[in-house]
């Protein structure tokens, strides 16, 4: 495509924002002259018709079209070909079970140490320093965290000198340098690692501020009955941030469940290392198994799912017994 083109397309692009800019404001205006009866029902249609274009074109007609992909074959005949290839064959299962174990050990460990972070810094001498140490690693991509822990996991072969460092440890250690990504299972935790290192300062900033909106009055109430540090952490802390405790759980559980930047990065799924959301984009994108990726996309779906019902829940009865 020349130069010439190019600007060819981007003035048709703006002419067609232009166009309908301009037909926007026209309806806006012959609504607004409108008589006062009806006006409001159609102004508040016509605000939140670009919303809803949006959410039906690009949430909408995909998640539908995705199903329907999910039940054809190659072919586009109707089948679950797809599903009992995902159910029977030991690399899609393997991929699963990666993601629970991913699911069941990035979540809990992240939630658990931002926690323990939040409690044990709340109050202190030089409590911001402490928390951006933390946090700084939510600010970077994950894509970008794999990179920093590549490097750490890094082997050499022969005598030639260890960069990563945990090669380095090990071998100061008088131990063999391992192949951390190829050595399997060790090489899904490790990659589990990372996101615990990016997920935990998300969980100390929203606990840390959960925790310091609890009533100073409950705190001191507990104290004047005599209870201990680990009793008043049990009985008046953990009860008061509960709700601060299910959002971050299940948000950093949807985040775990849809990792692909981790393992695209420092593996590419192999070595038994894949998850749902990997495997997804290589049958669809690589494998050209349109169905197969499709199928995988809506059993990430449905594990999703039960998370974000399960957080609406919780919401709601907390809002009702306020």
């Amino acid at each position: 495509m020349t130069t010439a083109d190019l600007l060819g397309k981007i003035l048709q692009v703006v002419m067609g924002l232009a166009v309908f800019a301009a037909v926007v404001g026209l309806l806006v205006f012959f609504i607004d002259k409108a008589p006062k009866k009806g006006r409001d029902y159609w102004q508040l249609a016509l605000f939140l018709l670009p919303a809803m274009l949006f959410v039906v074109v690009g949430l909408v007609y995909p998640a539908i079209r995705t199903s329907l992909l999910a039940f054809q074959d190659r072919s586009g005949a109707w089948s679950l070909d797809n599903f009992i290839w995902m159910f029977t064959q030991p690399s899609a299962i393997r991929t699963l079970i990666n993601t629970v174990i991913w699911v069941a050990i990035a979540p809990i460990v992240s939630t658990v140490i931002g926690l323990a972070y939040a409690v044990f810094i709340d109050r202190s001498r030089g409590e911001k320093y402490y928390k951006v140490l933390v946090f700084m690693p939510i600010a970077i991509s994950f894509v970008g965290a794999s990179v920093i822990w590549r490097f750490v996991y890094e082997y050499r072969s022969g005598d030639r000198e260890q960069i990563g460092l945990l090669n380095a440890i090990v071998v100061a250690f008088g131990g063999e340098p391992v192949q951390w990504m190829q050595t399997d299972p060790i090489n899904t935790i490790l990659l589990i690692v990372i996101m615990i290192w990016v997920q935990t300062g998300f969980a100390m900033v929203l606990l840390s501020a959960a925790i310091k909106g609890i009533p100073t009055e409950q705190i001191e109430a507990a104290q004047l009955d005599g209870t201990n540090g680990w009793q008043r952490f049990r009985n008046v802390t953990v009860p008061g941030i509960r709700g601060a405790l299910v959002v971050v759980f299940t948000t950093i559980s949807i985040a775990t469940l849809k990792v692909f930047d981790i393992v695209r990065t420092m593996t590419a799924g192999n070595f038994e290392t894949s998850v749902v959301a990997n495997e997804m984009y290589t049958q669809a994108f690589r494998a050209s198994e349109v169905g197969r990726g499709s199928a995988l996309a809506l059993i990430l779906f449905v594990m999703v799912l039960p998370i974000i019902i399960y957080n609406v829940n919780v919401l709601r009865k907390q809002r009702e017994i306020r």
